[in-house]
């Protein structure tokens, strides 16, 4: 089982998506391994957005991610990183299909709802970053057997 990363963003949070959002995570069939509620600070927001440092739309991440609460989550399941990547559509949600969910929820690039990592080493280091291995639990599902046919495990 891979694991991989998901942040509900501000604007998400503050249009009461979150619920929305884990349902079509766990519908998909991934298992939740960890949750949290949370204000980003402006060091956790510079960890997490090092590699954009640069860039001249990095200031205006950091103040958007540490503008009000987010949702933590590590996701399990068989290619994770790739399915939430998927589900969760284009950055910008006007190139974003309906049936994703930043085409079904988002309509500007600046708030575009949801984060998820983009490789299994980006979601490892962004786990580390709001999780310690503590508040993270690893369970199967009984319905597993109806996701992952015995011939995938």
């Amino acid at each position: 089982m891979q694991r991989t990363f998901v942040m509900v963003k501000p604007d998400g949070v503050g249009r009461g998506l979150v619920g929305r959002v884990m349902a079509r995570l766990e519908d998909r069939g991934l298992r939740l391994a960890g949750l949290r509620l949370l204000e980003v600070t402006p060091e956790l927001a510079a960890r997490h957005y090092a590699a954009h440092r640069d860039k001249p739309f990095y200031p205006g991440l950091v103040r958007f991610i540490t503008s009000g609460p987010v949702v933590a989550m590590a996701w399990e399941g068989e290619d994770a990183v790739m399915v939430v990547r998927t589900m969760m559509g284009p950055t910008d949600p006007r190139q974003a299909p309906p049936g994703t969910i930043r085409g079904d929820f988002a309509l500007t690039i600046d708030c575009n709802l949801i984060h998820g990592s983009d490789s299994p080493e980006a979601a490892e280091a962004e786990i580390a970053l709001y999780f310690s291995p503590d508040q993270l639990v690893s369970r199967p599902r009984p319905e597993e057997s109806w996701i992952y046919p015995p011939t995938s495990r």
